[in-house]
């Protein structure tokens, strides 16, 4: 039985949801999420809570009713409150825009990297190495913020790159003059 699929989700204030063939649909002050839900997994309302409930007996079953949980606990949340991932770009010259719908990086190569900001994402920029990427959608800030880190990830031994706020970077040790 799965533990997490157990528990309630509670809806805040303004968020509604409600059933679409064969998926389901969360409304919040923040926009709208839809998501197909999974053979073997059916969500009830119970006095203002979400209950993701597991209608097959096997074990693929009850993952699915966990896994269903957070995705619908994750959209009830982003149409609420929002996700936000902070980057820093560290490292001499290296800096980030925003034109229009176009992040532009210069991270040391000949040419900027123009990146084209996903619809549903918005991207602010801080003092040219302050990076922070938000939207509704968890896995989607996610994943572009993770795009943004694999144009130049820190290197280990002087950091220089694109790292999330607040990673620790490993450094190693650079050369020594030998001595005979």
């Amino acid at each position: 039985m799965s533990r997490i699929g157990k528990k309630p989700i509670s809806l805040p204030p303004g968020v509604s949801f409600a059933r679409e063939n064969g998926g389901f649909r969360v409304s919040g002050p923040k926009g709208t999420l839809t998501i197909k839900l999974p053979y073997g997994v059916d969500v009830v309302e119970e006095s203002n809570n979400l209950l993701v409930k597991c209608v097959t007996t096997d074990r693929k079953g009850s993952a699915y009713q966990g896994l269903s949980r957070t995705l619908i606990a994750n959209m009830v949340e982003g149409v609420s409150k929002g996700f936000e991932k902070a980057l820093e770009i560290v490292g001499v010259g290296y800096r980030a825009e925003v034109a229009g719908q176009v992040l532009k990086l210069t991270l040391g190569y000949s040419h900027p990297i123009e990146y084209r900001i996903p619809e549903g994402i918005s991207i602010r920029v801080d003092k040219q190495v302050n990076i922070v990427v938000s939207g509704i959608d968890k896995e989607l800030v996610g994943r572009v913020a993770a795009e943004i880190r694999a144009f130049k990830k820190p290197e280990p031994y002087k950091g220089k790159g694109v790292k999330y706020a607040g990673e620790k970077i490993l450094r190693k040790v650079g050369k020594s003059a030998g001595s005979k």
